[in-house]
């Protein structure tokens, strides 16, 4: 990489303070970018806009739309960051537009399915009652709380005030949000506490320090994982009869449905989810609205009807 693409990736980290995984993300495109300028004989601040344009044109024969699109918002946000330090002019991404992407619904679960998700234990070799507490202890904050898989494995101990039943968040951005949760969770979390003290106590002393703030551990003691917590759910689902690949976002996403489906206001459901914009906030406006359509085509006479040959 180049020492315009270090010094933009420093700014991002000490002073956009995005997350490691953003962090990541930046660095491959941006060392993609550098890898084919370099072949293309030319240099990321003397790369002009028909440069950027043959870019993006070979990564639509490589890359699904949204990749694509990713990849050319980190080109716009390195070349802004360029002009702003005065090391370049003008921006040779400026204008040019990403892939038109499909609009898809946010993949959630029914409340019945829900439902289904927090009754049953699991059982046999992954029936261990210490994690047996914890996972229904995740998916009820995960499912009551509309919290990203992230944000729940950053939680520590402290974050957490059950008798106000309240969580305090740290989002995308480093931003901090107060996030309530039902009594639901209040009782996971009450059975759960007790059990964590017990996973603690098998945690190596080079991880303690961290281990004793960290709300969720691993059946090691130390802090749960993102991971750990997907697999924990696609096993969870197994459990439940739910024959579908279900991620942790889909938790969220069935929090913030399920809201607007009991006539919850879209800019409170925008504030308990931590987004910047409305619009991210009204994607779940469309899948409320699928569900109504489907309810509609299943039920009413005149819909029955007309789909009979």
């Amino acid at each position: 990489m180049d020492a315009d693409i270090q010094a933009f990736l420093r700014y991002i980290q000490t002073e956009r303070r995005l997350s490691a995984h953003s962090l990541r993300a930046y660095t491959l495109d941006l060392e993609h970018y550098y890898d084919w300028c370099t072949v293309a004989d030319t240099s990321t601040r003397m790369a002009t806009r028909e440069h950027v344009r043959e870019y993006v044109m070979d990564l639509h024969d490589k890359l699904a739309p949204a990749s694509v699109a990713r990849r050319l918002s980190a080109l716009k946000s390195f070349y802004k960051f360029l002009i702003r330090c005065n090391r370049l002019d003008a921006s040779p991404a400026d204008g040019l537009r990403g892939p038109k992407q499909p609009k898809l619904l946010p993949q959630m679960l029914s409340v019945d399915e829900m439902i289904a998700l927090l009754s049953p234990p699991l059982t046999g070799e992954e029936g261990d009652p210490l994690l047996q507490l914890r996972d229904l202890a995740i998916l009820e904050m995960l499912y009551g709380a509309g919290l990203r898989v992230s944000e729940l494995t950053g939680l520590d101990v402290v974050h957490v005030q059950l008798g106000e039943r309240l969580v305090r968040v740290r989002g995308k951005g480093k931003k901090t949000r107060i996030v309530p949760f039902g009594s639901k969770a209040v009782a996971a979390m009450q059975r759960y506490l007790p059990a964590r003290q017990t996973l603690l106590d098998r945690c190596p002393l080079g991880l303690r320090a961290d281990a004793e703030k960290a709300l969720f551990l691993n059946w090691r003691g130390s802090r749960l994982t993102a991971r750990s917590v997907a697999r924990m759910l696609e096993k969870r689902c197994l459990q439940a009869g739910l024959h579908k690949t279900t991620h942790p976002h889909a938790l969220r996403h069935s929090f913030a449905t399920h809201l607007l489906d009991a006539g919850g206001d879209i800019r409170e459901i925008q504030e308990l989810l931590g987004h910047a914009r409305l619009s991210t906030t009204q994607r779940y406006t469309h899948a409320s609205m699928g569900q109504l359509m489907r309810t509609y085509d299943r039920a009413h006479p005149r819909a029955v009807a007309e789909a009979k040959p």
